[in-house]
């Protein structure tokens, strides 16, 4: 069973983590879908918070920061406070895990670069360790403190918990491309079971992690921080996470880089449809490259993409009746859902193309499912012990509370269907029904779409890859064409998000931009 989710390649040598499929927006306000909503975009602006602290939060923002060892080597832990509903700052507290790694020199500090690779659900402190803290460019680090905070209900800042982990093994095994009543009533009966877990877990947290508020979170860090202007690289959900406080506090507002940008003016039905329509071109990509390469267990050099295409649906529709062995100790078999998860996973990242190859020839010719298993579980965050990372509770919860659910019930996806099958024959109907896990929420949406101006702030770097799965190109577009101080840095390729991916022209555009403050031309174009 898919979700809605968006950053998935975390860089670190190797390793693969999970952090996105299909994307959410977020925003200020309630609202209803409609028929007219469910596919249009919105003329709603975000409005910027008063400039002045308000009285009540002057405690949060005087606060101290009491740093520690983490276990890991070169890098501090702190523990902050932010208040859980902002509204009503008397009701409590939320904890906030922050990290840092101190800038390394030689050179004068800039400040702290905060960084958050996506979700949402992502840990960025993970983030931060394994990959941004040590792998970011020597003289981005040597000027910066590198910073984490994990928002809340992520990972160590009080996460949302929603099943166990055998729970999360059945509902990931979940069939989501139900062919009659029955399997139709399973996948809804999943959902209520996940939404019903993560209400009786997490209830007084659930209704407070959306992206605002987790936008107002970094404007306390940052001022502990003793930061004037809040400085941020953020991938994929990371850049909604950044753009959104750009509109709050656009004169705090420093360098911030989104990469792999999303478009907050999309409701969620329109969203998923063009994430479908992404992950259809990512797919097409791999079919080509597929073929040309002698290991390619779905086709030989002259084979159409729409060929491959329906080579992989056929190997799906056959596990979808008789799965394979997987080796698992905890006794799992590869059937459709697992395939089409470890499938989506390989295409964030056309790096993984060699190992998906090798996946599908085990699965197809050997009747081995190790390997696809394998990708789904990276997707996942399951670990060998069968335990999960939080990351699937907590990106549902965001999603459902950022916007309202982009179907109100299984007779709506079903219409919509064709339309998603059209964006993508090969992967549409699984992710139309995975849209609909938001309908069952134990809490309403508290968000809507809206446009993000952040009239005042200083230049915004936006970055879109021209194929990337997660995050079209076109949802670049669009938030460039919003933020009144963008600029829009583009890289015609593959795979998810651009900076530190091998494009000497994306880097050296993004890290003079971070050393220099010199953002690169508008409309700039790098391969």
């Amino acid at each position: 069973m898919h979700t809605r989710r968006s950053s998935r390649s975390l860089r670190t040598g190797g390793t693969l983590l999970a952090t996105a499929l299909l994307v959410s927006a977020c925003s200020v306000g309630a609202s209803t879908s409609t028929a007219t909503s469910a596919t249009s975009a919105t003329d709603v602006a975000l409005a910027p918070l008063p400039r002045s602290t308000p009285a009540a939060l002057a405690p949060y923002y005087g606060q101290k920061a009491r740093w520690r060892s983490c276990g890991v080597p070169g890098f501090q832990c702190a523990t902050l406070k932010a208040p859980l509903d902002y509204d009503r700052p008397a009701d409590g507290d939320v904890r906030l895990a922050v990290s840092r790694k101190k800038a390394t020199g030689p050179g004068e500090r800039i400040g702290s670069l905060f960084v958050n690779p996506g979700g949402p659900g992502g840990s960025a402190i993970g983030y931060l360790q394994a990959y941004a803290g040590i792998g970011y460019p020597a003289a981005v680090r040597a000027r910066y403190d590198m910073v984490a905070v994990d928002p809340r209900g992520v990972a160590r800042s009080e996460p949302v918990v929603c099943l166990d982990g055998r729970d999360m093994d059945a509902y990931t095994e979940t069939d989501s491309t139900p062919d009659d009543a029955h399997e139709i009533t399973e996948l809804v009966d999943a959902y209520k079971r996940f939404a019903e877990g993560c209400g009786a877990h997490s209830a007084k947290l659930l209704r407070h992690v959306s992206t605002v508020e987790t936008a107002r979170d970094m404007d306390i860090v940052r001022a502990v921080l003793g930061d004037a202007k809040l400085n941020y690289v953020g991938a994929s959900y990371g850049t909604l996470l950044g753009a959104t406080y750009a509109g709050l506090f656009p004169g705090r507002s420093g360098r911030l880089v989104l990469d792999g940008a999303m478009d907050p003016s999309l409701p969620a039905r329109r969203m998923n449809l063009d994430q479908t329509a992404g992950f259809e071109t990512a797919f097409q990509s791999f079919a080509k490259d597929c073929v040309q390469q002698p290991d390619c267990p779905l086709g030989t050099k002259g084979t159409t993409t729409a060929q491959v295409g329906r080579n992989l649906t056929a190997f799906f529709r056959k596990l979808d009746a008789h799965p394979v062995p997987t080796g698992d100790p905890d006794g799992r078999t590869l059937g459709e859902a697992l395939a089409t998860t470890g499938v989506i996973a390989a295409m964030y990242d056309e790096s993984s193309w060699a190992q998906l190859r090798e996946a599908l020839t085990s699965a197809i010719k050997d009747k081995d499912g190790a390997g696809l298993l394998v990708l789904a579980d990276s997707y996942y965050e399951r670990d060998a012990g069968g335990r999960y990372s939080n990351l699937m509770s907590a990106n549902a919860a965001v999603n459902c509370l950022d916007l309202p659910p982009a179907f109100a019930d299984p007779e709506e996806v079903e219409k919509a269907v064709p339309s998603f099958e059209k964006a993508s024959p090969v992967f549409g109907e699984g992710l139309a029904w995975a849209s609909l896990n938001c309908a069952y929420w134990p809490v309403g949406a508290t968000g809507e779409p809206h446009r993000i101006e952040a009239r005042g702030a200083a230049p915004i770097v936006v970055v879109g890859t021209t194929r990337d799965p997660a995050t079209p190109y076109r949802w670049a577009r669009a938030l460039a064409a919003q933020l009144s101080s963008a600029r829009l840095l583009t890289y015609e390729g593959d795979g998810h998000t651009a900076y530190g991916r091998g494009s000497s022209c994306v880097d050296s555009a993004i890290d003079t931009y971070l050393l220099h403050g010199t953002p690169p031309k508008n409309g700039k174009r790098c391969s």
